[in-house]
């Protein structure tokens, strides 16, 4: 998919609970794309992001080449290290394939600011310009829910 214009586009001040969140993701990297992680193998890591209406999904960071897929369709939110607030309407099915060169990297959340469930998928590519981020101790493989 090429890249699409957001619906919405803001610079307005985050609250102060986002950005609070955003300065500590700043100081501990995030490394979980996900909510679950499916799959992990020397080549890849394979997510699952499942929201309820009005759920979010905190700050995380992307240095690896990835790609989505939007599994159920609907309406998100996301808070971008640039500063900006962004709203998408997403289609079942849609995908989007994002690259970092090395030492760059993208820091967002999302929320579900729809009425039904949005479900993602998103495959990281460990063999990227950047090195993985370590996952944190524990962090094993499930079935998603």
């Amino acid at each position: 998919m090429l890249d699409k214009a957001p619906e919405t586009k803001t610079t307005l001040q985050w609250t102060p609970d986002i950005a609070a969140e955003f300065e500590e993701e700043a100081a501990t990297p995030n490394p979980c794309v996900g909510s679950t992680l499916l799959s992990e193998n020397a080549r890849t890591r394979v997510w699952i992001i499942r929201l309820a209406p009005g759920e979010r999904f905190g700050f995380h960071r992307h240095v690896l080449d990835y790609f989505w897929t939007s599994i159920s369709g609907g309406r998100g939110r996301q808070h971008v290290s640039d500063g900006t607030t962004v709203e998408y309407t997403y289609e079942p099915g849609e995908t989007r394939h994002e690259s970092y060169a090395k030492g760059a990297y993208k820091v967002h959340d999302l929320q579900n600011i729809g009425d039904e469930d949005m479900i993602f998928m998103t495959v990281e590519f460990k063999d990227s310009a950047n090195a993985p981020l370590p996952l944190p101790e524990g962090l094993r493989p499930q079935a998603a829910a």
